[in-house]
């Protein structure tokens, strides 16, 4: 049977990035797509966060504001585009002010430099055609393209030996005494298999029913995703001139709210909306123009139903139920549930994307362990 030391199954932004992190072993990374990133990865806000909302000490905190910095060097060094184009969480009344000032400590907490609070009057100076009270400013919130991160991440890996095996469906994980078997769905609906000595679950919205393959019970793990879309609607007629940076409400408890999304071309969407769904579907409803109007023309007086149109939509793999609270990510090596060798990353959600560097970094310390 064939082998190698180290198996990543997904090739998201996170998969990839722990691929070019610990690259120079045996690895191999599965993706079940014809191309990397065609999920998760490929469908959000392409935002690098500063890292305000997390609680202290939590992990999405921790590798957000590592993750933060990590981003930025990588661009400047390997000329992945990108702009620093700062973000406003803005209030319409004095309770959302105070909630300001919660986020704002928060965000010091963790370690977030560059925040401040503004009056509706320093908004007005660089942002004159919204409605606010008042704002937080992050200045380390910025914008990247991600294809052309994960495609960094992906040549990366490849220059230090990584093998990638692309339209491939892991069907089993068996645990055997050095390692585990690996059963494949390959591109040709050939099935085989081999031995792995480490198994790096970086699966996204499958994460779950990898770990299941595992033999882990996620439900007394805690490990089901539950699907949660948002849909994001292009913002056009010239009114996306009217906007220079990330304009954010106050979040929400299942998201970010539905805030503009500003691209490296220039151009603006709102979204994304949350709301949970049963299977993945990433159809754009029409009929949610209304709630989007809604939500935004108190922030955006100027925006008019003929001004959106639908545009994409994207699904996190969120750990909680629908009504349940906020869960941290989890990045765990399974030796306690008898499973040396195996490393799980289950619920990785926003912020995932700007945490991705730091999650390998992080990654690669438990494989070092290992």
């Amino acid at each position: 049977m064939e082998k190698v030391e180290i198996t990543i199954i997904g090739a998201g932004v996170v998969g990839l990035a722990i691929a070019a992190e610990i690259a120079n072993k045996e690895i191999l990374v599965i993706e079940r797509h014809e191309h990397f990133g065609e999920e998760t990865s490929s469908r959000n806000s392409e935002v690098i966060h500063s890292g305000i909302y997390y609680p202290k000490g939590s992990l999405k905190a921790k590798l957000c504001v590592e993750g933060n910095q990590l981003l930025y060097q990588i661009c400047t060094s390997h000329q992945i585009p990108y702009q620093r184009v700062g973000k406003l969480i803005v209030a319409l009344n004095d309770k959302e002010i105070e909630g300001l000032e919660e986020l704002l400590a928060r965000g010091r907490d963790n370690g977030v430099h560059n925040l401040q609070i503004l009056s509706q009057k320093d908004v007005q100076q660089i942002e004159p055609h919204i409605n606010v009270l008042s704002a937080l400013w992050s200045g380390s919130t910025g914008i990247i393209d991600t294809h052309s991160l994960m495609k960094y991440f992906e040549r990366s890996a490849r220059a230090k030996g990584v093998d990638f095996a692309y339209g491939c469906e892991v069907e089993s994980i068996e645990k055997k005494t050095d390692g585990y078997e690996v059963g494949i769905l390959d591109a040709d609906g050939e099935r085989f298999s081999f031995l792995s000595r480490i198994v790096i679950n970086s699966a996204g919205l499958c994460a779950d029913k990898v770990a299941a393959l595992a033999g882990i019970d996620i439900d007394v793990a805690g490990y089901r995703i539950h699907y949660c879309k948002g849909e994001y609607f292009n913002l056009g007629a010239d009114k996306h001139k009217l906007i220079h940076h990330l304009i954010y409400p106050p979040p929400t408890t299942i998201g970010l709210g539905i805030h503009t999304v500003l691209d490296l071309q220039g151009r603006v969407k709102l979204g994304p909306n949350a709301f949970y769904i049963d299977e993945i579907d990433y159809q754009v409803e029409e009929g949610h123009k209304k709630d989007f109007l809604e939500s935004t023309r108190p922030i955006l007086p100027f925006v008019e139903e003929s001004d959106i149109t639908p545009d994409m939509a994207g699904i996190r793999p969120k750990l909680q139920a629908e009504g349940e609270p906020a869960r941290d990510f989890v990045i765990s090596h399974e030796i306690a549930l008898g499973l040396p060798g195996l490393i799980n990353l289950i619920g990785i959600e926003s912020p995932g994307l700007t945490a991705s560097p730091a999650i390998a970094r992080y990654v690669k310390k438990m494989i070092d362990r290992i």
